[in-house]
């Protein structure tokens, strides 16, 4: 199943997309006002039969998508979690090692954007790069969970593009002052249940830039695993239903490039990944 949040005219909503329709369950089920509510709440287990009860109240191509999880309260970020990136950066220069506990940063929900809206590249700066990534929706909350138990605590999964301000990044050993722009951070279409992604551990992921492929790897290059990021943030805070973890970018960024590439106004995004779909943003710069 595929469950996403959108705006229609001046309302937000979230609902179930059924081929290219879309089942308003924001109106159906007035209990949940926000997705976040829904995959936090007993009757997660039961979406199919919910859904089924109802048909398509909307058409994919009236609604405006928003980021899956608008208002996350956490949004957690890997650093350099696929090998191939690894070696790229240590390859670019840059001294890194493998740490034995995964590092981790905080974006701002702020700082999101749905499918098909504008990337905004900020007036200070034209280092802006791509990072294309599976992202993780929590649906059971909880602290201190084990890798054993963890896959019982994600709802499901969508694509994240950590779109970067390298230089800014670059201005501490804290780089989430890169990380947090206003609109940087796409996130969508949409979330897939774990019942319809298959393994997610050996997911295809592949960006492309103006159609240019400029990624592509397989989840299977993750450091450190799914189950062992939520064990790590779990350890360190809460869980709550709606919490998303990005889980890294491969190989294939634009500032380890010779000459480097970058991101300007008018280039359009994709980041694809397997049993997911595609996230497409064009690049605008700040008004």
């Amino acid at each position: 199943m595929k469950l996403l949040s959108f705006a229609a005219g001046a309302r937000e909503s979230w609902g179930a997309v059924i081929e290219n329709g879309v089942v308003d369950l924001g109106r159906a089920l007035p209990q949940y006002p926000t997705l976040a509510d829904f995959v936090g709440s007993n009757d997660y287990e039961r979406r199919d039969a919910i859904v089924g009860r109802h048909k398509p109240d909307l058409k994919l191509g009236d609604i405006k998508y928003l980021p899956v999880i608008p208002r996350p309260e956490k949004i957690v970020c890997a650093v350099r979690n696929y090998l191939d990136h690894h070696h790229e950066a240590v390859a670019f220069g840059m001294k890194r090692e493998i740490t034995e506990f995964p590092p981790i940063f905080l974006r701002v929900w702020r700082s999101q954007v749905g499918h098909n809206a504008p990337v905004i590249r900020p007036k200070v700066s034209d280092n802006f790069d791509w990072e294309g990534e599976l992202a993780v929706i929590i649906g059971k909350g909880g602290r201190h969970i084990s890798q054993a138990d963890a896959w019982n605590h994600v709802a499901g999964y969508s694509i994240y593009n950590d779109v970067s301000v390298r230089d800014w990044q670059r201005h501490a050993q804290q780089i989430a002052s890169g990380k947090n722009f206003v609109g940087t951070g796409p996130f969508g279409p949409w979330l897939v249940t774990p019942d319809e992604i298959g393994d997610p551990t050996n997911l295809k992921l592949e960006t492309r830039v103006n159609g240019t492929v400029m990624q592509t790897s397989t989840t299977s290059m993750l450091i450190f695993s799914i189950p062992r990021l939520i064990e790590y943030c779990s350890t360190i805070f809460d869980l709550v239903p709606g919490d998303v973890i990005a889980t890294g970018t491969p190989a294939g960024v634009g500032f380890t490039r010779k000459p480097p590439i970058f991101l300007k106004p008018g280039d359009v995004v994709e980041v694809e990944i397997e049993n997911i779909g595609v996230l497409r943003n064009p690049v605008v710069d700040e008004a």
